[in-house]
């Protein structure tokens, strides 16, 4: 891959979130500020429901604290929410000399070289390779306060676009709301933890499709082997379906996962559910004939009617930005996203290449 590639500019993508699932019935109109007064109401309603539920001072201080925490966070983030984004997972305990690190630095660089931000737990090891072939304009943080280990890397550490977190649980959310991919690199506890998150959400509807590649030293095993687990003690066993890895990809090699991250979004934008439809956006309109081939291949996630090309709802006014965009709707059964990912991938390979 070229270093000295200029950056691709930045397609028009949807605001992520963690349930964008749950947005089917959202108000054909921008967040103005009534809504916004109507939600913060929500808010103080809720906290003074707690008051008279007698609630713990331990709870209070969890949900205060976490609450607070989500609230910066969000700020920190809102500047770059249409910005695109990847997470990058790994061991803060992988040294500068081990090939998986120079391979996070590798992938930081390609990517930003291609216009899109690195988001980590801003720690060492994987995340500060990441950070370091990205760079600190395109670098975003989220750490995790510990007694140990886990201290924000030099490259990010004095940056604006850091933001300190005790929860686990209020980093995971914004590691995966946050983001439009992920990568991960071989690592402990907690980088199975996240990506497991990560596929379960993917996996049940509750976050949006979206890459997620592991990615291995080159002839490294570490996610050959976890592949071949999920294979034999999952699949085997029944307990997930065989297109459910289509949800992920495994290499070792960084340019083939670089490429795997920029191809998801080639034809496919975003995805949005419209009064129980599921509306995918696309960059290039395809032909009838390809609707017509979708429709003979991917019946079976539909729970009735067809696969059709269809025009902006008026509920989709709120990303304003997306209107112009081709689309398809669908009656999804929201059980079957491994087919729906391999739906997507199908379109990103044809649509657009004759």
């Amino acid at each position: 891959m070229s270093r000295n590639k200029p950056p691709d500019p930045p397609p028009q993508l949807a605001e992520s979130n963690v349930l964008p699932s749950e947005q089917t019935e959202t108000a054909p109109q921008d967040f103005t500020a009534s809504a916004r007064a109507e939600l913060v109401n929500e808010l103080k309603e809720t906290a003074d429901k707690l008051a008279r539920d007698e609630a713990t001072v331990g709870d209070l201080k969890i949900l205060s604290r976490a609450l607070r925490e989500l609230r910066y966070a969000f700020k920190v983030f809102a500047p770059y929410r249409k910005q695109r984004k990847v997470t990058v997972f790994g061991s803060a305990r992988t040294p500068p000399s081990h090939p998986a690190f120079q391979g996070s630095l590798e992938f930081g660089k390609a990517m930003a070289g291609h216009g899109w931000m690195v988001v980590t737990g801003a720690g060492n090891g994987i995340m500060e390779g990441a950070h370091v072939g990205a760079g600190q304009e395109m670098s975003m943080g989220v750490n995790i306060m510990l007694p140990f280990e886990q201290m924000p890397n030099p490259v990010i550490s004095a940056d604006a676009k850091l933001v300190h977190l005790k929860y686990f649980f209020t980093r995971k959310l914004l590691l995966v709301k946050e983001v439009h991919g992920v990568a991960a690199f071989p690592g402990g506890f907690g980088t199975m933890d996240e990506l497991f998150e990560i596929l379960t959400l993917v996996q049940t509807g509750k976050r949006d499709l979206m890459p997620i590649v592991c990615v291995d030293e080159p002839g490294g095993t570490y996610w050959s082997h976890w592949d071949r687990f999920i294979r034999e003690q999952f699949l085997d066993r029944g307990l997930i379906s065989p297109e459910d890895t289509s949800l992920y990809r495994v290499t070792d090699n960084v340019e083939e996962a670089v490429q795997e991250v920029l191809d998801f979004y080639r034809v496919y934008n975003s995805m949005r559910y419209v009064r129980g439809k599921l509306i995918l956006r696309l960059h290039v309109e395809p032909s009838d004939a390809f609707v017509e081939r979708l429709n003979d291949e991917f019946s079976g996630m539909l729970e009735s009617g067809r696969i059709e090309k269809s025009p902006a709802h008026r509920f989709e006014s709120d990303d304003a930005h997306l209107i112009e965009l081709p689309r398809l709707s669908m009656q999804f059964d929201r059980k079957n996203v491994g087919r729906l990912r391999q739906m997507v991938d199908l379109i990103n390979r044809e649509v657009g290449t004759t």
